[in-house]
């Protein structure tokens, strides 16, 4: 499957900067998270690896859509992670929670469309000794995932080799829980290779309750279809009214399947 791009945005690869056409607003300075900013949470906290893990372009969009994205308090941001491995890990973030949002009084879910390369995204139900169900999806370009509220969870770069880039929703009040996390030097899987192969080491500062491995899916339940994210956006304007009050689609999530 692969991606169609509808934004104007393209991947300056050898400083993972961002090059905008003039149809697109976006931040005025991308931001970058280096490996000193992960080490809490990686297997080996003194592992070397990328300097420049990823970079991040919030708030981007066409700019005919601007003031509907900020009264409807939806963001869309880009990521572009780097190639390489951190020790044995993949590279990937940190991991963190979505924090209580004033707008909505709920954590909120974060939805991912891979425009560029694959990532796993890793999630579990509890930064606890009991994480609850844990839950690694390999995505492809032009697939989705959706990460639910509550659960903490991080984004990984599936390959070694090449670049990975995604986009994804969220809200606009958004802001991140990682003390639990680092407390336990991460969540309760990491993501390693030996020789050649992705193996999932678990955290011993969990208790072992086991691994799912998914391929992304489609979810009709959000009435969402194989089109890019943005397009289904402009195509529906409220179609992620979820993402920014996911109290009101409180159903779907308490039956909801990663």
């Amino acid at each position: 499957m692969s991606f169609e791009r509808v934004l104007d945005v393209q991947l300056e690869a050898a400083d993972l900067t961002f090059q905008f056409g003039s149809g697109i607003f976006h931040p005025e300075k991308v931001e970058k998270r280096y490996l000193k900013d992960i080490c809490a949470s990686l297997l080996d906290r003194e592992a070397k690896g990328p300097d420049i893990l990823y970079s991040i372009a919030m708030d981007v969009g066409k700019k005919d859509h601007f003031e509907d994205l900020r009264k409807r308090n939806l963001l869309y941001g880009i990521v572009a992670y780097n190639a390489g491995l951190i020790g044995n890990e993949l590279v990937r973030s940190q991991g963190h929670i979505h924090a209580v949002s004033a707008s909505c009084q709920s954590s909120t879910p974060e939805v991912y469309e891979i425009w560029q390369g694959e990532a796993y995204i890793y999630m579990q139900e509890f930064v606890e000794d009991l994480p609850g169900r844990c839950v690694a999806i390999l995505a492809k370009a032009g697939e989705i995932v959706i990460v639910p509220p509550n659960w903490a969870h991080y984004t990984v770069n599936a390959s070694q080799n090449k670049k990975m880039l995604f986009g994804a929703w969220c809200v606009r009040d958004y802001a991140f829980e990682y003390k639990e996390i680092r407390k336990r030097q991460g969540l309760a899987y990491y993501p390693i290779v030996e020789k050649g192969v992705v193996k999932w080491l678990n955290n011993s500062h969990y208790v072992y309750e086991g691994l799912e491995i998914k391929q992304a899916r489609e979810y009709p339940e959000f009435g969402l279809s194989k089109k890019n994210l943005y397009t289904q956006y402009e195509e529906k304007m409220s179609r992620f009214e979820f993402v920014t009050d996911p109290l009101k689609y409180q159903r779907i999530w308490t039956e909801f399947q990663p």
